[in-house]
């Protein structure tokens, strides 16, 4: 666990209205009072307000759907610098909803595609691109940099990460999260008001939220969320309207409806006095418990294979059952040779119906689960040890991985 020592500033008292957060800028010129001469013309907005953007410095963390809609958005809006966070590369399946990258960036890193869709929108922007993991380790330092932050992570781990070193900062967090039809945006502001941490004090078990990949995203919700996370960006910078402090919204974008959810500050909860280990936190490490009669592969793996360990079972003729658990157009996408195709929900409908029967024809087998990138692999496991078949484990990254590394020709969605 890497400890880091805290330098925030004291909270302010329960209630406080905050301030512009940013200060304003040098005058702007004659081309710029043309180019913003509509967000100018808003009541109660005017120069002082644009200059207070052209002025911030603003860090998003994720360049995938969310940074797609914030980005752009941000630079249009005359952000003065932007800090762009991201280690991944573009793949083909980002472009529906990830439009700051196009088909010519496949491969390129989301961080330079980025760059160069913020620079093609304002060449005087400043860009700060770091392609690399945000962890405990460099989110102090870079966080010290910047005047507020936007998540658009698509991971608990990071979520907490971002809350707790916000925290430590001194800086407001404004959060946006989506998933399938629906998503949500809030703020993290420790020095008024409650934070992400009130709202979700307890991270979910590891597995029993899909991730983006897994489960979709709706394209157009990635737009409507990214676009009130920027909405609270601008607000918080030139203190007009009301910040979403102890308020989070709940968008369902299959009504067209919005509600918002109040929450305070628990009473209960530990000072954030330093950073940890956020997959630790959020159980990603751990593996679910096992009896005592566990067979020979699950003792050896400790409950995931790689995909080396995976091939060199394989070629050695290791008797296991290979499970895919992925959708059947998942499936005829990719998949890896001698697996049985038993999609997730298929699978807990026959463990509902005859759990006995299913424990039955697998308890002698050395059965490895896997799907695109992990997370139904983990719940096929933990219903499969629940029903009998304790020697069950998973192929760590999944199908993914195994493309990668193994056989490069696969098909990766």
């Amino acid at each position: 666990m890497t400890e880091t020592s805290s330098h925030a500033e004291p909270a302010a008292a329960p209630g406080m209205r905050p301030g512009p957060l940013v200060g304003p800028g040098p005058v702007l010129s004659a081309a710029r009072l043309e180019r913003y001469s509509r967000t100018l013309a808003l009541p109660g907005f005017g120069d002082e307000a644009q200059r207070r953007i052209r002025a911030a410095r603003v860090l998003v963390i994720g360049a995938g759907g969310l940074g797609s809609a914030v980005i752009p958005a941000l630079a249009a809006a005359g952000f003065g610098t932007i800090g762009v966070v991201d280690a991944d590369a573009v793949e083909t399946s980002n472009l529906p909803r990830q439009s700051l990258h196009t088909p010519s960036d496949v491969g390129r890193s989301k961080v330079a595609s980025a760059r160069d869709t913020i620079t093609g929108l304002d060449s005087e922007t400043r860009v700060v691109a770091v392609g690399a993991m945000l962890d405990s380790t460099n989110a102090l330092e870079l966080f010290e940099e910047f005047d507020l932050v936007l998540d658009g992570s698509d991971n608990f781990p990071t979520r907490y990460l971002v809350d707790d070193a916000a925290t430590l900062a001194g800086i407001p967090a404004v959060w946006g999260a989506v998933h399938q039809f629906g998503g949500q945006v809030g703020l993290s502001w420790a020095q008024y008001g409650p934070t992400y941490r009130d709202l979700f004090p307890v991270p979910p078990e590891p597995g029993s939220v899909p991730s983006c990949a897994e489960a979709g995203a709706l394209p157009s919700v990635c737009t409507v969320i990214g676009g009130l996370m920027v909405t609270e960006a601008i607000a918080l910078v030139t203190g007009i309207g009301e910040p979403l402090l102890g308020r989070a919204i709940v968008h369902d974008g299959l009504r067209g409806t919005f509600r918002e959810v109040r929450y305070e500050r628990d009473p209960l909860a530990e000072p954030i006095t330093g950073l940890i280990d956020y997959e630790l936190f959020c159980g990603i490490d751990a593996q679910p418990d096992s009896s005592a009669g566990v067979a020979s592969l699950a003792e050896r793996t400790g409950g995931g294979v790689s995909n080396r360990e995976l091939q060199e079972l394989l070629a050695r003729g290791e008797k296991i059952t290979l499970i895919d658990v992925r959708e059947p157009w998942e499936a005829q996408l990719a998949s890896i040779p001698g697996s049985a195709l038993v999609p997730l929900g298929e699978l807990q409908a026959d463990l509902d119906d005859d759990a006995e029967g299913v424990a039955t024809a697998l308890r002698d087998a050395s059965v490895v689960i896997y799907c695109h990138y992990g997370p139904r692999a983990e719940m096929a496991r933990r219903l499969l040890i629940e029903a009998g078949v304790a020697d069950t484990v998973v192929l760590v990254g999944g199908i993914d991985a195994w493309a990668r590394e193994i056989d490069p020709e696969m098909t990766r969605y």
